[in-house]
């Protein structure tokens, strides 16, 4: 369920326009009963292309869908996803004195503080300027340098974070959310080179995802001088794990049985993190992660804990 309300108008505004147009009211209905790519949507409700691929767009930015590019005979095709059963709009102020409220801290780590890692070429780390130190050379990994890097990347293995998680000491979590941009690692750049990329929790896996590129057709959103101009990896997909009291998902569909009481955490606390290739992938294509400056999204490794307290 999408939770809305006047404390965040602009959200509000955003999904509103969204929900305003019957087109896209269409779009909706027709994703609730499968995902669609734009030129099938474009089809179904006989507009053009173009038109399709801007009310998606809308669609996309109000959250209400989620879209991915998978391989298509012809490069890559966005798929679309509906994100959410229901939407529910709160117009007035919650009471204060409920039972239960539910609070969350958020930690922006950059891609650079890794505290722990295992690589090997093709890696290397850049940001806007260019490539920071000599590729394919894994002791780089341990320059003060990298913390400028806004893009990594290894073949295979993984790189390791640590959380600070300070919260009530009567807190109890209720989710754990991870956001990044990322893709697979591929020489200079291929759509079609699917990787199995894990995320652990505190030494839990909570599951793999199957990027299905890497991409480098056009230049990232925010990729400016010499890197926007290379014909190497240009951006990623945006991701969300979300570690729930049932279940673990991935942009909110269902990835394993994990749930938050499998994750040991306490009040002021360190959660680690860690993001790579598993020895026994059947998919060992390598990752690219993306910090704030490069890629499509303005963001590091972005973490999200939720919690009520009594």
């Amino acid at each position: 369920m999408l939770e809305l309300s006047i404390n965040n108008l602009d959200q509000l505004k955003s999904v509103s326009h969204a929900l305003s147009s019957e087109i896209r009211l269409k779009m909706i209905h027709l994703l609730n009963q499968r995902t669609m790519n734009i030129h099938e949507l474009g089809e179904a409700l006989e507009i053009p292309l173009s038109t399709a691929a801007a009310h998606v767009k809308v669609l996309e930015d109000a959250l209400l869908i989620i879209t991915e590019l998978r391989p298509a005979k012809r490069g890559v095709m966005k798929v679309c996803t509906r994100n959410f059963d229901d939407i529910h709009i709160q117009l007035n102020k919650p009471p204060e004195n409920s039972a239960k409220q539910e609070d969350f801290v958020t930690v922006n780590m950059p891609i650079g503080q890794y505290v722990d890692f295992e690589v090997s070429p093709t890696c290397g780390m850049a940001n806007g300027d260019g490539v920071l130190a000599a590729e394919d050379n894994p002791v780089h990994f341990y320059d003060p340098i990298r913390t400028d890097a806004e893009l990594i990347w290894t073949r295979k293995g993984y790189f390791e974070y640590k959380f600070p998680i300070t919260i009530p000491a009567d807190a109890v979590i209720t989710e754990i959310q991870l956001s990044a941009e990322v893709c697979s690692e591929a020489p200079n750049y291929d759509p079609h080179w699917p990787s199995d990329i894990s995320v652990w929790f505190n030494d839990v896996e909570i599951g793999t995802w199957t990027s299905p590129g890497d991409f480098g057709d056009r230049p990232g959103r925010l990729n400016t001088g010499s890197w926007g101009k290379t014909t190497s990896t240009q951006y990623g997909l945006l991701k969300t794990w979300k570690v729930k009291k049932d279940k673990t998902t991935i942009d909110d569909v269902f990835l394993s049985q994990v749930t938050v009481d499998d994750i040991t955490i306490g009040s002021n606390s360190v959660l680690p993190v860690k993001i790579g290739i598993k020895d026994d992938a059947v998919h060992k294509g390598g990752i690219n992660l993306f910090g704030a400056g490069m890629g499509d999204f303005n963001q590091d490794l972005n973490l999200k804990v939720l919690f009520t307290r009594a």
